[in-house]
């Protein structure tokens, strides 16, 4: 894709509608999280995660949690806030539920720029 200079209202709209996704493909509606996966409109038959497949996505969470972190602490302070505006924006919003998985991802965003910031400008030793 060439780069191109977007608009900042451009960039506003196309950001909001990458996060409006949350609202229709499995986030929190005005009636509460939706209730069943579906695949193509026929009901998911999916086995439960067993206890290593559980282990495993969670080293994999660990290990991308820290390559963001290693990407954000070499971020421009406008992407960092760009993070910081993304994860208000997933936060609950006026008419819709209060869902805790939402508001923890928000929160873990934040959290993600907090930790970033500690190597900012770090000369290795």
């Amino acid at each position: 894709m060439p780069d191109q200079k977007l608009e900042p209202s451009d960039a506003l709209q196309l950001r909001q509608k990458a996060l409006s996704r949350w609202d229709n493909e499995g986030g929190a509606g005005p009636r509460g999280p939706q209730a069943s996966s579906m695949l193509g409109g026929v009901e998911a038959d999916i086995p439960p995660l067993t206890n290593t497949e559980l282990v495993q996505l969670r080293v994999r969470v660990i290990a991308l949690e820290n390559l963001m972190i290693s990407i954000l602490a070499e971020a421009s302070d406008r992407q960092l806030e760009l993070v910081r505006e993304m994860a208000s924006y997933i936060s609950p919003r006026e008419g819709f539920t209060h869902h805790p998985l939402t508001t923890h991802a928000a929160t873990h965003m934040n959290n993600l720029v907090d930790r970033a910031r500690h190597f900012q400008n770090r000369t290795p030793s």
